[in-house]
């Protein structure tokens, strides 16, 4: 409380109301001061030069005295002629009048209670300074019982001799005290109108510096309400003068400012919104490589918490960098680094571009970094150099089987009609797989490029998948030696639901589940079929009583070339993209395909289709 008592108080006393009114009050102050030093001093010096004036005595009362002080009479009838003459002088300011002659022997005063000094030594040093002709004060002003008063010297000269002899001194006194207190009361009168000149005065410059101050003020509180964004309302220009001018700039300058304002606001907003709608991360640092700005998508791929935990933070801390780069060498020469922020659980792989914020000057004052997210083309690379060096695994293959048998048979097994026979079987053999395997990659191919034709139609899921099911229920009973026995048993409810796929694809997709399914089941092993469904979509699903699928291997079963087994796969005849063309089928009915497995106790693979209730017409019948 007592601080903001003294922060007002100080304000107060820096405003430009108290510097004017002080500065107009002490300028009238000491006007006047100086105004009435030099009008008392004056009039008290024009007072007694007055007084001087009053008290100065006719020449034919200095010519008597003169003559009484040179005559050859007696002593005392000269004292008597003088005193005569003293009190011939009639003049109310001569308070007393005193005659001293050659020997500085006073001679006579009008003074009646002087009349004991007559024939005595005077003991004035002016008046002795006199008689001698030496340098005297022929003015002083003596102080006597309290009172002031001014002494006439004159000298007494006898015009007679030749060498104008000084025969004598005349002392005149004259009270001053009415004249002083004609000048106090003088002074008083002048002081008192000073000091309600001074008053006025105070008044004249309050009321001229708060008009003054008044549109100073306004835009002293305009100029902090710019500064503080408020554009709204303007100054009055109440005057043409130079605040007026003022005034009147400060509002044409509001304007500009507003609309540089609006703009670079504008601006602002329409860089924030493309960078944070950006793919790419984009993160700006001052010149000592400090964080000052980053859009959410860097924050997402660099895993902070929000952008204000990285303001401020170095750009070599937050990128992992620190000991690897050096703010200098992004600064000279690194435009581009290939960042891995991979986890176990998700791969993340960034290419981050550097660029300078330069001035025109060529002052460097800060870096801009762009972060390329190239996980996917990464992890397509990868898989494109895994998909090349498995198709040439794969058909390097059976291409070596081929060439080894045909060489057999040019070097002589021909003539063997049973080793030629054989030897051409494993040939056919290879041959089919092959061209199986071109096959499947012409179907993967088409459906990465979007060319394969689906010709979709409604139809009973459930009707379809027993129809498919039925072929392999045939071959069973149509084989009189099949190599492996199995037994398919179903679950299919007779409910009629129908889903908008192409038969021929979800036949293919089918067939692949349950040929894995027969491929590594045991002998005599059980495959069981069902359909479920879930209201939105309908879920089927078949499950063998094989080796199972290893956990590890679980979430790359759907890989294109990606076997549990290799071995046993490739001499299955597998080809590794059985799966791959399934999940990109099933896919394509905007469905869902995966696999839970425990190893050593088979493998169950479901598909999940969505439907919406569907009426048949008359005339919808299904054929088989």
């Amino acid at each position: 409380m007592r601080r903001q008592k003294k922060h007002k108080l100080r304000s107060a006393f820096s405003s430009i109301h108290f510097k004017v009114a002080l500065v107009f009050t002490l300028t009238l102050l000491v006007t006047l001061e100086v105004v009435g030093a030099f009008f008392v001093k004056q009039l008290e010096r024009e007072s007694l030069d007055s007084v001087k004036n009053q008290i100065a005595l006719k020449p034919y009362a200095t010519d008597t005295l003169t003559e009484q002080l040179v005559s050859s009479d007696d002593y005392d009838h000269v004292n008597a002629e003088i005193y005569k003459v003293l009190n011939s002088i009639n003049n109310p300011a001569i308070s007393e009048i005193s005659v001293v002659d050659a020997n500085g022997i006073v001679r006579g005063t009008n003074d009646v209670s002087g009349q004991d000094s007559i024939n005595r030594k005077t003991t004035d040093p002016n008046v002795k300074a006199a008689l001698a002709g030496a340098k005297f004060n022929k003015s002083p002003i003596e102080e006597s019982d309290g009172k002031r008063y001014q002494v006439v010297i004159r000298p007494l000269v006898n015009s007679r001799s030749t060498d104008n002899h000084i025969v004598g001194v005349v002392v005149v006194r004259a009270n001053l005290e009415p004249t002083y207190k004609s000048l106090n009361n003088i002074s008083l009168i002048f002081f008192s109108a000073a000091f309600l000149a001074i008053l006025l005065g105070v008044i004249m410059s309050i009321i001229i510096s708060q008009s003054l101050a008044k549109p100073i003020t306004a835009i002293n509180d305009r100029t902090l309400k710019i500064a503080q964004g408020d554009y709204t309302g303007e100054i009055r220009v109440q005057s043409n003068d130079e605040i007026g001018q003022l005034a009147e700039n400060v509002n044409i300058l509001t304007l500009r400012i507003e609309e540089t304002t609006n703009s670079i606001d504008f601006e602002k907003r329409r860089l924030d919104s493309v960078l944070e709608y950006m793919t790419d991360g984009v993160i700006a640092t001052d010149r000592r490589g400090n964080i000052n700005m980053i859009n959410s998508t860097a924050v997402r791929d660099l895993d902070l918490t929000d952008g204000d935990s990285a303001i401020g933070k170095s750009i070599l801390d937050v990128l992992h960098i620190n000991g690897k780069q050096t703010l200098r060498d992004l600064l000279e020469g690194s435009q581009e680094l290939f960042l891995d922020f991979s986890t176990p659980d998700h791969e993340l792989f960034l290419q981050a571009y550097f660029s300078l914020i330069q001035r025109s000057s060529g002052f460097v004052s800060g870096i801009v970094v762009v972060l390329h997210d190239v996980t996917e083309q990464y992890r397509i690379d990868a898989e494109r150099r895994q998909f090349v060096s498995n198709v040439s695994h794969e058909l390097r293959t059976p291409l070596t089987s081929v060439k080894s048998y045909a060489d057999a048979l040019q070097d002589g097994a021909i003539e063997d009609p049973e080793l030629a026979r054989n030897f051409l079987n494993v040939i056919q053999d290879e041959t089919s797989r092959m061209i199986s395997m071109i096959n499947d990659l012409l179907e993967l191919s088409r459906m990465d490029s979007g060319t394969m034709q689906i010709e979709s139609e409604y139809v009973n899921i459930g009707e379809l998948f027993n129809y498919i099911l039925d072929r392999f229920d045939m071959i069973i009973a149509n084989d009189d030696a099949p190599k492996k026995r199995y037994t398919i048993r179903r679950e299919i409810p007779q409910s009629q639901i129908w889903v908008e796929l192409d038969t021929s694809k979800f036949t293919q997709v089918i067939d692949n589940l349950m040929n894995n399914a027969i491929k590594y089941s045991p002998d005599g092993g059980v495959i069981t079929a069902r359909m479920d469904d879930e209201q939105t979509e309908v879920i089927l699903s078949i499950s063998d009583q094989g080796l199972g699928i290893p956990a590890a291997d679980v979430n790359h079963v759907f890989d294109r070339f990606f076997r549990v087994d290799k071995a046993r796969s490739r001499a299955q005849g597998g080809s590794g993209l059985g799966l791959a063309i399934s999940k990109e089928i099933v896919e394509r009915f905007d469905g869902r395909i995966w696999v839970e497995s425990v190893e050593g106790q088979g493998s169950t693979f479901f598909i999940a289709l969505p439907y919406e209730p569907y009426e048949l017409d008359d005339e919808d019948v299904w054929d088989d």
